[in-house]
């Protein structure tokens, strides 16, 4: 597993109202740019999504995998791991926490760790990590914060 890239940005929004655009893959393709198709295919016990698949098409990186996921009770962390390796990825972890603010605003910290198949300088690797951190954060605080 290679190293992990955290980044963190606010949003104008509770910690539940984060939690549920995390949580509604379905509509994913509306917001992430990069995110072609995504399903649900396995839920938990409290009927969350367990495991979801997505399609991937980002310019010159298409891959299709699936995540499976975990979560905290109160739903401040949400993780993931990839179910199996992919065309493009030996491996990804990676976790949302999300952490109510005094003034009504949230706090959301992206961790990402991605071991690709094909070999990529290092610091090819962080500035890859950083674009996709960089482009998740802002749309979803966009689709966060224009759901009101």
């Amino acid at each position: 597993m290679t190293d992990s890239s955290t980044q963190s940005i606010g949003v104008s929004a509770s910690p539940g109202q984060v939690a549920a655009v995390i949580l509604d893959f379905a509509a994913y393709p509306e917001w992430a740019a990069s995110i072609k198709s995504s399903e649900v295919r396995e839920t938990d016990d409290q009927d969350r999504p367990a495991l979801v698949g997505f399609v991937l098409d980002a310019g010159v990186l298409k891959d299709e995998y699936e995540l499976r996921y975990d979560y905290t009770e109160d739903l401040g962390r949400i993780s993931w791991t990839l179910a199996a390796p992919s065309a493009l990825q030996k491996s990804q972890q990676g976790s949302y926490e999300i952490t109510g603010n005094a003034d009504g605003t949230s706090t959301v910290t992206y961790t990402l760790a991605i071991d690709l198949s094909m070999p990529m300088l290092g610091m090819f690797r962080r500035k890859a990590e950083k674009m996709i951190m960089d482009t998740a954060l802002k749309e979803l605080k966009r689709r966060v914060e224009s759901r009101g």
